[in-house]
């Protein structure tokens, strides 16, 4: 059964770093793309960053750029999200998600492959 479960969230101080981790089952890169988007109480749905089999990364919230790396372990099928200087705005939810190719045009948020979610809170 396809699954992705996160982890790694937590309450840090503004300043400081986290490492999510994403474990996959069921979706390799070689067939669908993989991703993290977030969302904050009574704000919209981001996507944070995507990685794509060949090595492609893209990072649609412009907040998160240069802060925030998606890497893949491939022999683990993990997927991380390293986010550096954390800021009180980057407090939310943060799901892991994976894309069919039909889906790329898409937002990763609209993907109905997606874990449970690991929440972190960023204090000022």
């Amino acid at each position: 059964q396809a699954q992705l479960e996160e982890s790694g969230g937590g309450s840090v101080q503004a300043g400081r770093s986290l490492r999510l981790s994403c474990a996959v089952s069921g979706y390799t890169l070689t067939t669908h793309c993989l991703g993290w988007f977030r969302q904050a109480p009574g704000k919209e749905r981001e996507e944070v960053a995507r990685l794509y089999s060949h090595g492609i990364t893209t990072y649609p919230t412009n907040s998160v750029k240069g802060r925030f790396t998606v890497s893949h372990d491939a022999a683990k099928n993990t997927l991380y999200l390293q986010m550096n200087s954390l800021q009180p705005e980057d407090t939310a939810m943060y799901y892991c998600a994976a894309a069919p190719p039909a889906y790329w045009d898409r937002p990763l948020y609209e993907s109905s492959y997606r874990g449970k979610g690991t929440q972190v809170t960023v204090s000022s």
